[in-house]
């Protein structure tokens, strides 16, 4: 059985894409079998590992496992980053909040499809939509918990509070196993005493829920996604890879019991 994270956040540029992508690479290259799934219409994701769908794969990505159109294993890419495979997306998924609304099972499709291929992986990785719309409903539903990605900038803690009450909703009504995974701090910046504010802060409102490890701001995190790479493919030795194989160590630590008992 793998435990299945939703990396969410309804505010862009908080560094989620940069964490789904280099936190599921860093798991792959600790030997953990990872699936990503792409579920951002932008296809960020997708486009970071250096995906480029041809004719055949543009008909098969998380918007037709999402419409049950097909079988969610004809959807799996393998990735050159080790034991990391991705379920792309693309533009099509913008339909999905319209075409799914009338569904009657409408907030489990994801849920339905990962019940057949969750124990071939260790962990899953669901990189989430900017929104708290219908595409991360599904994504929520699916998980077990759910990482929330924060950056260590003024307004911080703003949109935060309706994140966790649609959390708590969706434990309450739809998925009565989700939990916090964690909070992480992102863009770190130790020269800035803003950035000190925001995690005192943080740990303040938070304490145990906030990741040990911080993620710090690194250009090479930047231009790694620019190249089609992870940062460990990019540069195995910077600042960036670093801190992602550091929270990788961090959530593997936190959940082996889960993989120790599975792979036992």
């Amino acid at each position: 059985m793998s435990k299945i994270i939703s990396i969410v956040n309804q505010k862009g540029g908080v560094g989620k894409t940069t964490t789904a992508v280099n936190l599921s690479a860093s798991l792959g290259v600790l030997e953990k079998k990872v699936l990503l799934i792409d579920s951002d219409p932008q296809a960020n994701s997708t486009s970071a590992l250096g995906i480029v769908l041809n004719q055949e794969q543009q008909e098969k990505t998380i918007y037709e496992v999402l419409e049950h159109n097909t079988n969610i294993n004809s959807t799996i890419i393998n990735t050159n980053s080790p034991n990391l495979d991705i379920i792309p997306s693309n533009i099509d998924l913008v339909g999905a909040e319209i075409e799914l609304v009338n569904h009657p099972n409408r907030e489990k499709m994801l849920r339905l499809q990962l019940e057949t291929i969750k124990q071939n992986y260790d962990f899953i990785i669901i990189d989430c939509p900017p929104s708290l719309g219908l595409i991360t409903l599904n994504c929520l539903c699916a998980s077990n918990s759910v990482l929330i990605p924060i950056q260590c900038e003024y307004f911080a803690l703003e949109g935060l509070g309706k994140l966790m009450h649609t959390v708590h909703k969706i434990q309450n009504f739809h998925n009565n196993e989700l939990s916090i995974e964690g909070l992480l701090l992102t863009m770190y910046d130790s020269r800035l005493r803003l950035s000190n504010n925001v995690i005192e802060e943080v740990k303040m409102h938070f304490g145990e829920l906030v990741f040990n490890t911080i993620i710090q701001r690194n250009v090479r995190l930047s231009e790694a996604s620019g190249f089609g790479k992870s940062i460990i493919k990019y540069d195995a030795n910077c600042r960036g890879a670093i801190n992602y194989l550091n929270l990788a160590k961090e959530l593997i630590e936190k959940n082996k019991l889960i993989i120790t008992t599975e792979n036992d």
